[in-house]
């Protein structure tokens, strides 16, 4: 009986295997030829070759001196992308974990109906509201600023976020909040003291999908954003494609570079991201 049910396991991972191993290699293969572009000599850019001849950092030294006209203002613009991402995250993280808070542990009347309302929104995909995004910036005066953008984001980002946590919330015990509240425990020390100590991995885990969604944004940066100096890192790299020649390699060693942060914040949180994201999956 143990060698049939060792057979089955070992059969189920080599089917897994057989999966995932080709899924892995064809995800790898376009940042492999992000790299191979990055660190290719110009000439030699889209040769078609597997690996240079001459490979070179060059390319990312032209980057990091801004020597390209695409590039004077690559640390300001890589700045800029940091703060949107930070911002958003921020104040999604706020927004998100009061509203989860009060839905769930105060259960605020309407709350759930706020909520509904909130992720009906994701019925209407992201790039259908971009233009009236972009009237409601210029209603309040705020295109091109870069808060234009943050707000734009938290509003895109909050429901969902919203979503997870109060799932996430839901299975806290309520006993805790009973013993608080015994204590002489107000709202607000309960939020403090016991709902987000007892909340970190998931509030990582939103916070951390926030700010990666600001991050990778190109299209409502574009339309709200305007001035080289405001732009965020995304958006910029856009000019790279309206030139008839290209330069292909310093545009994908930007890439790469652009790349690093939200790969190593993903890595850093990897764990909160996993325990986070599932404690609001499935509700109990």
């Amino acid at each position: 009986m143990s060698k049939g049910l060792s057979w089955r396991k070992v059969s189920a991972e080599a089917r897994l295997l057989l999966v995932g191993i080709p899924v892995v290699i064809w995800t790898l293969i376009p940042v492999y030829h992000l790299l191979l572009f990055a660190i290719s000599p110009r000439d030699k850019a889209t040769s078609g070759q597997l690996w240079p001849t001459n490979p070179t950092l060059q390319n990312f030294d032209f980057v990091f001196h801004q020597k390209h006209f695409y590039l004077y203002h690559f640390w300001q613009q890589l700045g800029n992308s940091l703060m949107i991402a930070v911002a958003t995250g921020v104040i999604t993280l706020f927004v998100a974990t009061t509203a989860a808070f009060a839905i769930s542990r105060l259960k605020v009347r309407g709350g759930r109906t706020v909520m509904n309302m909130a992720l009906f929104t994701y019925f209407i995909p992201a790039a259908f509201l971009a233009v009236p995004m972009y009237k409601t910036m210029a209603i309040y005066g705020l295109l091109n600023n870069r808060w234009s953008m943050v707000l734009a984001m938290v509003t895109i980002a909050s429901p969902y976020c919203i979503w997870v946590l109060k799932q996430a919330s839901d299975k806290l015990p309520w006993e805790l909040d009973e013993a608080a509240r015994i204590d002489g425990a107000s709202p607000m020390q309960l939020f403090w003291l016991v709902y987000v100590p007892l909340m970190v991995p998931s509030l990582v885990a939103v916070g951390t999908y926030a700010l990666l969604l600001a991050w990778n944004e190109y299209l409502y940066g574009f339309l709200l954003l305007s001035k080289e100096t405001d732009l965020p890192l995304a958006v910029a790299l856009g000019n790279f494609l309206a030139a008839d020649d290209s330069p292909w390699e310093l545009l994908m060693a930007t890439g790469f570079i652009y790349a690093l942060p939200p790969a190593a914040i993903y890595y850093a949180f990897k764990r909160y991201m996993v325990s986070g994201l599932t404690a609001g999956a499935v509700k109990s």
